[in-house]
Order: structure tokens, then sequence, then C-alpha cells
């Protein structure tokens, strides 16, 4: 039925690619540079913090209202159709910024309609053609897929600061924008490939040699109205939750944070660019482990130590111990895109893989939503961050531990990804 690793497997190709559509999708700009623009708007528009983060609340809240839509969307037409029209008008309406006027709605006006584009350019298309492409591997494959955003997130805030300081906020917006509008779309359009049948491949890189073997893990799994009643779905919705709204307050707030405590302009966007750092580490440290290890207790681990760099932030810490800090927490931020991936794979299958990861990612968007939100209203309220530190502090420890009750899985990876069944393209969707 199939010849193991004699020919180059195409799978890594189709990582490489979703990782560079990664670096030029919505989040790059929409998520991991807001906190260095969050001061620059602040100041231009003569509004407290907590105004300007409403934007970045306003954007996840339409981002986690049409996720679910899109995960559809993709399970229904394939990634491909979706995520290249998404990255193109990601890139223009980014230009458009140029165009923001005086009154701060208009702001938030350019931030909800990223919002609602950037599901479509970000990781649940991509997360989606990887895991069908690997199953053994697939968290190592998630991961490196991640370190476009990743290196998107270490380029993205210094590059915006030093933009921010020459061209003001709205050129910077505009030029990132152009970068996205020139982004390889005829690669993504090219090089993006969906189902690895059609390549002659079975996922992990064994060579389908009879074009009528296939494997049944691409179609296996459950559907929504299984998937929405289950007491794990809602479990791991409420950690999911947890954790992105911890860490979605820190990390967006934190050049404004090491800023007000001393800090250079400068110095604070080089310290959310660590977070890029962290990120990658975050991301190709834990697919190792979701591959080796059981998941939840990874999770346990990877969110607990993050909980240990948010209590460093809410003792007042500054310089070097504060970038450490936001190291740790940086680990949980850049790790939880394919941790809910993984999860959702092992618990639900691949069946509805991208709806039922889109209600898990608009968890975790929305949990932003109403962090970074809440972080600006106590900054504003109180003057400084450490009141709603130790808030999130808590926040991050209940989710480390509710990953740990999630329980066995239901779809484990199968010691060899080749299973004989009879038909090549429609039985996966019955």
């Amino acid at each position: 039925m199939s010849s193991s690793h004699s020919r180059a497997f195409y799978g890594w190709w189709v990582v490489a690619v979703a990782a560079l559509g990664l670096f030029f999708s919505e989040p790059t700009i929409g998520v991991y540079s807001f906190g260095v623009f969050l001061k620059a708007v602040s100041q231009d528009f003569h509004v407290g913090r907590g105004s300007v983060a409403l934007a970045f609340t306003l954007h996840n809240i339409c981002t986690a209202s049409v996720t679910p839509i899109v995960g559809y969307l993709i399970d229904r037409f394939g990634a491909k159709r979706v995520v290249v029209p998404a990255t193109v008008l990601v890139g223009v309406t980014a230009i458009c910024a140029k165009l923001i006027g005086a009154p701060l709605w208009q702001y938030y006006l350019f931030y909800v309609v990223l919002g609602v584009l950037g599901p479509a350019s970000g990781p649940v298309p991509y997360s989606a053609v990887i895991s069908r492409w690997f199953d053994r591997h697939r968290g190592l494959a998630l991961g490196l897929m991640s370190l476009g955003s990743s290196l998107a997130a270490m380029a993205y805030p210094p590059a915006a600061q030093n933009l921010i300081d020459h061209v003001g906020w709205r050129s910077a917006y505009a030029i990132f924008g152009a970068g996205i509008l020139l982004a390889p779309v005829l690669i993504l359009l090219v090089f993006l490939k969906e189902d690895p049948r059609r390549e002659g491949f079975l996922p992990d890189g064994a060579v389908l040699v009879n074009s009528h073997a296939t494997v049944s893990s691409l179609g296996e799994g459950l559907v929504w109205h299984q998937v929405w009643p289950s007491h794990t779905f809602w479990l791991l919705i409420t950690a999911v939750f947890l954790a992105g709204c911890s860490a979605h307050a820190c990390v967006l707030h934190l050049a404004a944070l090491l800023s007000d405590r001393g800090a250079s302009p400068q110095a604070a966007a080089i310290s959310v660019s660590i977070i890029g750092l962290a990120m990658l580490f975050g991301r190709t440290g834990s697919g190792y482990f979701l591959d080796r290890f059981f998941a939840p207790r990874v999770c346990g681990l990877l969110f607990g130590q993050s909980s240990v760099g948010i209590a460093i932030l809410a003792a007042g810490a500054s310089g070097s111990l504060a970038i450490a800090a936001a190291f740790m927490v940086g680990l949980a931020f850049g790790s939880e895109v394919e941790v809910i991936a993984f999860l959702v794979s092992r618990y639900f299958g691949l069946r509805s893989f991208a709806t039922i990861y889109g209600f898990g990612f608009s968890s975790f968007v929305l949990a932003g939503a109403l962090g970074t939100y809440l972080m600006g209203v106590g900054f504003d309220r109180t003057h400084s961050y450490n009141a709603p530190l130790l808030f999130f502090l808590f926040a991050m420890l209940l989710a480390s531990f509710l990953f740990t009750r999630l329980g066995p899985y239901r779809y484990a990876a199968r010691s060899s990804s080749v299973s004989s069944v009879p038909t090549l393209a429609s039985e996966v969707t019955e």
C-alpha cells in the first residue's frame, strides 16, 4: 500500500509555506504590535490607555465571532480558498490606516475590519492543513508552522517603534500593510497543498502507492453537534479562555508597563520582541513535547511557569528581571495556538477540525479582548499594573489546573500512519 520515506516528504514544504503565510498574517500587526502602538495612539488622541485598548477588545470580539464561520468554510471549501483572498484584504486594510482621522471611532473601525478579516489569514486555516499532513509528528509540525508568527512577533515591534518615531503610527500601519499586500500570494496558491494523498503521500511521510489507499484519521472524528455538549469541550474552552485572558493582558501591555518603570520607548519595544523569541521557543518546544508526552500535563507545566512570570511582574520587577518574566509569559502566549489545535485533533478528531478549532480559537481571542481591556482599565483606575496582574496570576493558575483535568485522548496518534480504506476523496465527509 505504501513505501516508507522513499522520496522527500512534501509535508515539510507545506509547513514552510504555512509559516511564511503566518509571517504575513493579520495578527502580526493587529495583535503582536498593538502594545507598541498603544502609547503613541493614546498620546495622539489624548485619551487613556483603556480607551485605546478598547479597539483591541472590539478587534478580538469580531475575530471571536467570525472564526467559527471561517472554520466551517474551511471544512466545507478548503483552506486555500479562504486564506489567499483574506491575506490580500488585510494588506489593503492596513494601508488604509493613513486615512484614520481625529475621531477615535475611526481607529475602532480600523480594528473592527482587521478583526473580521484576521481569522481567515491566521492560524486556523494553516493548522487545518498541517493536521492532515501529520499525525505522529503533528505537534512538532504545528510548532514549526508557528515559527512564522513567532519571527514576526520578534521583528514587527521594534520595526513598528522605529517607524512610529520617524513617520508616525498611521504610516507605520500602512507600511506594514504594503508588506502584507506584497506577501508571496502566488507561493501560497502554488505550494499550499491541502490533501497529502493528492501529492502521493500519507501523513508523516509514507509514500502512497495505491491510489485507492487512504488514512482513516483524515476523516475520523466527531461532528459539531457531538462536540459542543461534551464536558471535555467546555473544560478545554474554559482553560483556554483563562490562559488567553492572562497572557494577552500581560503581553499587550508589556511595552507600556516597562516604559512606566523607566525603560526607553525603543528598549520597551525590544522587550516586546523578546516575547517573539519566547514564542519561538514556546511553539517549537511545546510542539516537540506534545508529540512525546501527555499533552494536558505539558500544558499544566507550561502555563504554570507562565504564572510565575506574571507573579514577578506583579511584584514590580523592572529591567532585566521584568524581561525574564515577560519571556516566561511569552512561552505560554506563543504556544496556545498549536496547543489548541493539537488538543482539538486528539480529543475530537479531524472530521470537523476547523469548525471546532474555530470555536477554541475564538475563546482565546475573546479572552484576549477582555484581558487587554481589563488591564487598561485597571491601570487607568489605579495608575499601576500591579492589581490587575494579581488577578491574572490567579486566572493563569486556574487554567493550568484545568488543563490537567482533560482526561485520556480519544484519537491518539497511531504507531503507523497507514490504514487501508477503500476510497480516496469523499469518504471523509460521508
